[in-house]
């Protein structure tokens, strides 16, 4: 797959205040991405393998949901998630627009009719989001970083927030623990600029700890 619609990064991104991470960096991040894609696949195979099966008794549909999203200098990527809504969920999105809370082109409404019963229980503990070690260990996307973007949501940002695709996506991020989905458009991506702008390995590490808590607690 090449890039997307021609995407590429705005020239000189470090004179915007977002300086590129050095090799040394990246390499020692691929490298925690790797262990960690391996252990978090092996581990959470069997909650995987479980899960599946509640899926395919609750609804109708595939058990996983694939969608395609907006990787690392724009380059599209197949991202994995167990499904949690009904199957032909994204046709009734237009029919549901005057329901969504948030600022941007960013949807999502309490209380979503189209999420399954068991879709409630997989999103409270973020367990559809286990599939994305395969991600991961792909190469596709790391453990931190921006949250994998819609490919037509990404056609509204500007050069300076399209500076987010310098690195990977992550599985988690600031965004997944400072707010997760009530965040508006704005705020999420202050917030992931920010993230770039100060990026240290001891920060990723820093949001592993803290998405853990958040999970546990069902935040």
């Amino acid at each position: 797959m090449g890039l997307l619609n021609g995407f590429i990064l705005p020239p000189k991104a470090e004179s915007k205040g977002l300086p590129c991470q050095s090799m040394r960096v990246r390499l020692i991040k691929r490298m925690i991405d790797i262990v960690g894609g391996v252990i978090g696949l092996f581990f959470s195979a069997p909650v995987i393998a479980y899960a599946a099966i509640a899926i395919r008794m609750d609804s109708r549909g595939p058990i996983f949901f694939r969608q395609v999203r907006v990787g690392e200098n724009g380059k599209p990527f197949t991202m994995f998630k167990l499904r949690t809504m009904v199957d032909g969920a994204d046709r009734m999105v237009m029919e549901m627009l005057h329901k969504n809370p948030l600022k941007g082109p960013a949807f999502k409404i309490p209380n979503d009719p189209r999420v399954t019963h068991v879709g409630r229980y997989l999103r409270r503990w973020s367990l559809d989001e286990l599939p994305q070690f395969w991600n991961v260990l792909k190469g596709d996307m790391s453990l931190v970083g921006p949250r994998p973007e819609e490919i037509q949501i990404v056609e509204l940002y500007n050069d300076y927030q399209r500076q987010r695709f310098m690195v990977k996506p992550g599985m988690t991020g600031p965004m997944q623990v400072n707010g997760r989905g009530g965040l508006d458009f704005d705020q999420r991506l202050q917030l992931e600029l920010d993230y770039l702008k100060n990026y240290t390995l001891l920060e990723d590490i820093k949001l592993i700890f803290k998405t853990f808590s958040a999970v546990l607690t069902g935040e």
